[in-house]
């Protein structure tokens, strides 16, 4: 299911950028808190059920979790008390924009994880919860998460346009997308006798020569390629090559194009050797898609990316909006880090 991963990332990315800064340092917190975000406390509880469950996550990994006190366990901890405020924050701005997630839509969340993860098989899905430490309920209190963060984002970036210029733009600068070159079907014998490491170039070509005037007078291509020929990728099916305009050496590439169909190059040297070169089809025309037939798709694409720069400025935004109205319990606060990088708070029972 694509979308709950979608959002938690989003969510992950948010969380990455408040950790890049304290927000408002140690004020009161009472007891049992971690943190209290505009008035609101993230308590003890919530943290240390999510820590319960990367345990649980841990050990069905066979992996050793980080002992409390580490700076691996004081990673996690940190990660999740973030999340938690970060988490608060969204749900308060979710509410100012009158944004609700019902049980109804958790409830669809829960049928199309089911369908999707585990085709609609109940004891697999039951099964991969037991496995990593999570309930029913809790999963539903993640899916939660995830369908408000993502009614959040549609409200956040659902004035965000894309021009028709901005789309015949991304089209001019990413052809090779949208096309391709002049292609044909060759055959060659590749001579590259050696000296060493080095390829000995006069004894290639008199070799070359020497295939080249035995293919002249009716020698059989395909058996001198098995026997003479020094490119293993091609010997043992004739010398046989489909390529595209660009795709070889230069020197090789403009012979192979400018050969008449059913023509034998003489040998063409190359950094690799010389090669005897035979044009086995016509030349197939270089090809563009119409932007007509990609615009839609140019169009989501660059709807993606600037609803993601859009969210990531509000997100910074929120932040700084909230770096006075939350206070953390002492050991609790975020570090100061100059370059966050993204963190995604996913938990997957898949």
């Amino acid at each position: 299911m694509k979308r709950p991963r979608l959002v938690l990332v989003v969510l992950g990315l948010a969380l990455a950028m408040s950790v890049s800064a304290c927000g408002g340092g140690s004020g009161d917190v009472p007891d049992g808190a971690v943190a209290v975000v505009d008035g609101t406390e993230v308590s003890r509880a919530e943290l240390d059920e999510l820590i319960e469950r990367a345990k649980k996550a841990y050990t069905a990994g066979k992996q050793e979790f980080p002992k409390a006190g580490t700076p691996e366990y004081q990673n996690i901890q940190t990660q999740y008390v973030t999340f938690l405020v970060q988490r608060e924050e969204f749900e308060k701005e979710a509410t100012d924009r009158g944004i609700t997630v019902t049980d109804a839509d958790v409830d669809k969340e829960i049928e199309e994880f089911l369908k999707t993860r585990f085709g609609g098989k109940r004891d697999a899905f039951d099964k991969a919860l037991k496995d990593q430490g999570f309930t029913e309920e809790a999963l539903r209190d993640t899916l939660r998460t995830s369908v408000l963060s993502q009614k959040l984002f549609d409200a956040v970036t659902k004035d965000v346009k894309v021009e028709d210029a901005e789309i015949l733009a991304y089209y001019q600068q990413n052809q090779a997308q949208y096309g391709s070159p002049e292609s044909r079907d060759v055959r060659h014998i590749l001579i590259s006798e050696k000296n060493g490491d080095d390829v000995d170039f006069p004894k290639s070509k008199v070799e070359a020569d020497r295939i080249y005037a035995l293919l002249k007078g009716g020698g059989d291509f395909s058996a001198l390629a098995k026997a003479s020929s020094d490119d293993p990728s091609v010997k043992d099916n004739g010398g046989k090559l489909s390529i595209t305009r660009g795709q070889t050496v230069p020197e090789f590439d403009k012979t192979a194009f400018e050969l008449e169909q059913g023509a034998l190059s003489k040998p063409v040297k190359t950094t690799y050797g010389y090669h005897v070169i035979e044009a086995l089809t016509p030349v197939k025309k270089a090809t563009t898609t119409p932007i007509a037939k990609v615009r839609a798709s140019i169009r989501t694409t660059l709807l993606q990316e600037k609803k993601t720069t859009f969210m990531t400025t509000w997100v910074e935004d929120l932040k700084d909006e909230y770096d006075d109205k939350v206070s953390y319990a002492a050991g609790f606060e975020p570090p100061e880090i100059p370059d966050a990088t993204t963190t995604d708070t996913e938990t997957d029972p898949s």
